[in-house]
């Protein structure tokens, strides 16, 4: 990029809608960081949360999924049962440019307690609330705090658009809101 990451993040949110609601700094505080950073965007997390269960037996089928297999809550904190996992979804709206590619990666201040997130890139023309899959790898119960970060964003523009984008291809997660289970 010509311009400083960071500028180019602000003015891209601001003017053309990729991020909203949109923070201009690093909220750091008490809680979990979000917001602006040097060449990224610190992302949190909602209030809503699936949380696997087995109560039911099923099997984890991505073609022919159960939604059976998840127990909705609402909440603050939601605890994750050691070895399991859970589906939340960003408080951010994101609207990728076509010559934009994102990657969205897990905090470090998580990653040390054994909380993983899923890697995972934001297609060029997609948009919607981000679908995160947080794991506990560990053999104790985790917490997640809601409306804190739970991932980073990092950006890459490209010298030229992309011949064909996620809107082009009419993704099954195009302008996905809410926590969005497996689709195909």
């Amino acid at each position: 990029m010509a311009i400083k990451a960071d500028r180019w993040i602000k003015r891209m949110a601001l003017e053309h809608g990729m991020i909203e609601p949109f923070v201009e700094g690093q909220v750091r505080e008490n809680v979990v960081s979000y917001g602006l950073s040097s060449y990224g965007y610190d992302i949190r997390v909602a209030d809503e949360f699936k949380v696997f269960t087995n109560v039911y037996g099923s099997v984890i089928d991505p073609k022919s999924f159960d939604p059976r297999s998840f127990v909705d809550m609402k909440a603050d904190v939601c605890i994750i049962p050691p070895n399991s996992f859970a589906l939340a979804r960003t408080i951010e709206y994101f609207r990728v440019p076509r010559d934009v590619l994102t990657v969205c990666l897990g905090k470090s201040t998580y990653a040390r307690c054994g909380i993983i997130v899923n890697v995972t890139p934001f297609e060029p023309e997609w948009e919607g609330h981000v679908t995160i899959e947080i794991s506990n790898s560990t053999p104790l119960p985790a917490k997640i705090y809601a409306n804190e970060g739970i991932a980073q964003v990092l950006f890459f523009q490209s010298d030229e658009v992309c011949e064909i984008s996620y809107k082009d291809k009419k993704g099954k997660y195009q302008a996905q809101r809410g926590v969005t289970l497996p689709k195909i």
